[in-house]
């Protein structure tokens, strides 16, 4: 069980930066643009916090 949570956090983890290199890298993001990105990163701290956890059960 603990192989698949280890997946998940990399998955999540990769996901996270990917969104966080778009954000960086980019001048011209629209406010709602910034607010969905916002949105996707909390979700994703969300499931690696989770994950974590269960990981430590």
């Amino acid at each position: 069980m603990d192989d698949k949570i280890d997946i998940a956090i990399s998955y999540y983890t990769k996901k996270g930066q990917d969104i966080l290199d778009t954000v960086n890298s980019s001048c011209s993001l629209t406010a709602d643009q910034i607010i969905h990105y916002g949105e996707e990163m909390a979700a994703i701290e969300y499931k690696l916090t989770a994950l974590e956890v269960a990981k430590e059960s």
